[in-house]
């Protein structure tokens, strides 16, 4: 579909509306003039320039095409929430009330660049898409704003999408989009160092999320009465995503007993019992699109039994390590080698290793990581696995540097049918995952508030049940 056309009512022909003229001049008269509303300009209006300049620097004499996207359709005439590509989010500063299927254009061909926003603006109710247009039209599905208000609003160029189509033919095809893996690298690692607007919106996405692990540990006595607990902790965490928030980051993991050893465990549908353990991933995505990433594993019964503990405190130790040698300077994947030293240690300990901890450690070996398959770590930001097209030099194999945002979440798996593990062991699966930012000296752990340690949290269990 061209970006100019009037989006197709998929509703159309079920529509009882009427559609005589009279009816159209009637509906579009009486309506108070909302045109001269006033428009704070965002904060991030005062980043998003610089972020498209190095866009422009990198691709000087080329026209740079960044697309929101369009909404994405759930099943025949129900769609999503309308979330807009990352990319375009970053460079616009517009999060979840962006309009769908607005165009960024960078145009670097000159040095005097210059940005325009082409956006599908407010129609006015005086036109039968007002009223008419179930998938579109503001009588539906609300409000779009004006063309002034979105350039106030992000101080950029805006220009209706209905020129789009036009604009693009006088290129003649000579423009980059997303395709183009070299502008897909690019984008992507322009978000490994964060600024301070990302860093605060980060903050509010923790704080969020914190308050959604509260209201599972409220919700644990219910999770527990019902057959399908995992659900009831799920809903409870999404109930403040949504309050909080603009809506999860990410398809929480809400996994109980044995579910746990299950690494993206997202159906939810299994019960909560007394003396088991709840792995609970969640994380809250805030208007601006910042989502943040947090595990806890948690006692249902608010006790950890002896071995529960022992398993938790191993991952805990293995997390503390990185914690303690991360800083800037240190290459990214050292820190994943700082982990499994300790999880190969742990395994080693409790004899399910075949040989030594070093023979483990071994590239072509890794025995211990039958146990924790996954990573220590991703950047976090506008994706829950942030900059996630950017070349490895530019991450796992990079430097840290202050401003950037990752997790550091090992775990120990133990399936239920794991036999190189004694039978005790099976079922248990422990992750604790907390979101850390680069300081000049060391990292900030962004989700502190949230207790780590075993007797803090059963106190802080305690204190929510």
């Amino acid at each position: 579909m061209s970006k100019d056309a009037v989006k197709p009512d998929p509703g159309a022909n079920r529509s009882r509306t009427p559609t005589s003229q009279a009816f159209l001049d009637y509906m579009g008269s009486g309506w108070a003039d909302d045109s001269s509303e006033t428009v704070a300009v965002s904060p991030a209006a005062e980043f998003t320039p610089l972020r498209r300049a190095k866009v422009a620097a990198a691709f000087a004499g080329e026209v740079i095409v960044i697309e929101a996207g369009p909404a994405a359709t759930r099943s025949n005439d129900t769609e999503y929430r309308y979330r807009p590509h990352s990319a375009f989010a970053h460079l616009t500063g517009w999060g979840a009330h962006t309009v769908p299927d607005s165009v960024l254009v960078i145009d670097a061909r000159t040095e005097a660049t210059k940005s325009i926003l082409f956006l599908r603006e407010t129609a006015g109710k005086d036109s039968s898409e007002f009223f008419a247009n179930s998938a579109i039209g503001e009588f539906w599905v609300g409000q779009r704003p004006s063309l002034s208000a979105v350039s106030q609003l992000l101080a950029i160029e805006t220009r209706s999408l209905s020129e789009y189509e036009d604009f693009l033919s006088k290129l003649e095809n000579n423009y980059i989009t997303l395709e183009n893996l070299a502008l897909a690298e690019f984008v992507s690692e322009l978000r490994l160092v964060k600024d301070d607007f990302e860093i605060a919106e980060m903050r509010k996405a923790v704080a969020a999320s914190i308050k959604g692990f509260e209201e599972v540990a409220s919700n644990l006595g219910k999770a527990m009465a019902h057959p399908r607990g995992e659900r009831v902790v799920e809903t409870a965490f999404f109930s403040q995503a949504r309050a909080e928030g603009h809506d999860l980051g990410y398809e929480t993991i809400a996994a109980a007993g044995h579910h746990a050893c299950t690494l993206h465990w997202i159906i939810n549908n299994g019960p909560v019992r007394d003396g088991d353990l709840l792995l609970l991933d969640a994380g809250v995505e805030v208007e601006s699109l910042y989502t943040a990433d947090v595990t806890r594993t948690i006692p249902i019964n608010g006790k950890f039994s002896p071995l529960q503990r022992e398993i938790y405190e191993a991952v805990l130790e293995a997390a503390d390590a990185v914690f303690a040698m991360a800083k800037p300077g240190v290459l990214f994947k050292e820190m994943h080698a700082t982990a499994m030293r300790v999880i190969a240690e742990k395994t080693h300990g409790w004899g399910f290793l075949p040989g030594s901890v070093e023979d483990s450690l071994n590239p072509e070996n890794q025995h211990h990581r039958r146990w924790m398959v996954h990573g220590t770590g991703h950047h976090l930001g506008l994706d829950v696995h942030d900059c996630a097209q950017a070349r490895r030099e530019m991450s796992m194999d990079a430097e840290l540097k202050p401003g950037m945002i990752f997790t550091i979440e090992p775990g120990l798996y133990f399936h239920k049918d794991d036999l190189l593990v004694p039978a005790e062991f099976r079922g248990i699966g422990v992750r604790i995952e907390d979101d850390v930012l680069v300081t000049e000296t060391g990292v900030e752990n962004l989700t502190a508030a949230l207790p780590r340690k075993v007797d803090e949290l059963e106190a802080w269990l305690a204190k929510h049940r």
